[in-house]
């Protein structure tokens, strides 16, 4: 029987969540939160009807969440339409005005992602308190990576650019993150909660149920 509550000490999201059994056994590894990916560039990217067969084996208790860039009030109509889902994760260029219009008219809870390459970058965290729920920290993608993705890159940044940070929003800490370097990046950073997507693949967009399992097990041994 899947846990109705996250075991591991940390709370992990498996996000980029595209097979069933990728989706049980992030259940059944105590993941708190599931990720599904509506962006179209994306190798994760899943149509709306794909999605609902997938959120279905999600039980009770494990937030399921749906990870849009810059949607349209359509896009987001048209998941939600087909599936229920807990939160919506905003991975794009979206203000603390459109931020706080997504979650008001949707009624739905709003992780907003901010992008980090340097000190400088965390000063963007403070105008979401009142606009999200809660703050994701991934690694902003250098000039030059032509090819990047607004997330699932396999980049990390200088983890303990958090380490006392005091954001007045909970946060989660993605970006390049592995089974193996795991504890290391919650102990540079303070993370009470992290989000891997590429670290648990064998190729972009390929998710390994192994490798999920993995890093569920390296989170619960924190």
């Amino acid at each position: 029987m899947p846990p109705d509550v996250n075991t591991a000490n940390i709370e992990v999201k498996i996000c980029g969540l595209a097979s069933p059994e990728c989706v049980d056994a992030a259940v059944e590894g105590g993941a708190r939160y599931t990720g599904f990916v509506f962006y179209p560039p994306s190798p994760r990217n899943l149509e709306p009807a794909e999605a609902r067969a997938l959120t279905e084996r999600v039980p009770l208790g494990v937030h399921r969440v749906a990870l849009f860039v810059d949607p349209s009030d359509t896009d987001i109509d048209q998941v939600l339409a087909q599936s229920q889902f807990d939160i919506i994760q905003l991975h794009g260029s979206e203000t603390p005005d459109r931020t706080n219009n997504i979650r008001a008219r949707t009624g739905v809870n709003v992780i907003k992602v901010i992008k980090l390459a340097g000190p400088g970058d965390l000063a963007a965290a403070a105008s979401y308190r009142g606009a999200a729920d809660r703050l994701l920290f991934d690694a902003l993608a250098p000039k030059d990576r032509t090819d990047a993705l607004p997330g699932g890159n396999a980049l990390a940044f200088d983890w303990s650019l958090l380490g006392g940070v005091r954001v007045g929003l909970p946060w989660m800490l993605a970006g390049g993150l592995t089974a193996e370097n795991l504890a290391h990046a919650v102990a540079q950073s303070g993370a009470a909660a992290v989000d891997v997507s590429s670290g648990v693949e064998d190729a972009p967009g390929v998710k390994n149920p192994d490798k999920i399992r993995a890093f569920l097990a390296a989170a619960a041994a924190i």
